[in-house]
């Protein structure tokens, strides 16, 4: 599968069949909380979140190392950056937040079209470019998906 056309058609569109508050069969987020938690992962790829490396350089190998391969997240992962109580959600309904979505997806593809080369720190992961980041984001959007019962 095309990682990419996954992120920008698929995954919108699998989403698109949840209701705001149906439960995932793990995890504190419902539908909408993990749309707008999703749009959020994608705009630290844009580089408009400026964070910094939250993991430690001895754990950066190997944490990179999981990033790229084909092992899935397990169900409860932890997120040191999220609160253990869900913010509530910032759009009225789960449509604005699929679109908020599709947004920092085209945002994350005109940053790297216009900064061939780029490299953007994630904050567990640190730096990766393009093909690094997708990756990941494939990855993390197929866990939410199998989260939901979409996969």
């Amino acid at each position: 599968m095309n990682k990419l056309n996954f992120l920008k058609t698929e995954f919108p569109k699998l989403v698109s069949a949840l209701s705001a508050d149906t439960k995932g069969e793990w995890g504190v987020l419902n539908a909408q909380q993990m749309v707008e938690h999703m749009a959020d992962s994608i705009s630290f790829g844009t580089g408009n979140n400026n964070q910094k490396l939250h993991s430690s350089i001895e754990s950066i190998g190997r944490f990179r190392d999981f990033a790229m391969s084909e092992k899935e997240f397990k169900p409860n992962t932890p997120n040191a950056l999220m609160p253990a109580t869900p913010l509530p959600a910032i759009y009225s309904t789960v449509k604005e937040s699929i679109v908020e979505y599709e947004k920092q997806i085209e945002a994350f593809i005109h940053y790297f079209e216009s900064n061939k080369g780029a490299t953007i720190t994630n904050p567990f992961f640190g730096d990766l470019n393009f093909d690094e980041w997708t990756h990941l984001l494939y990855k993390h959007a197929v866990h939410h998906a199998k989260q939901f019962g979409l996969l």
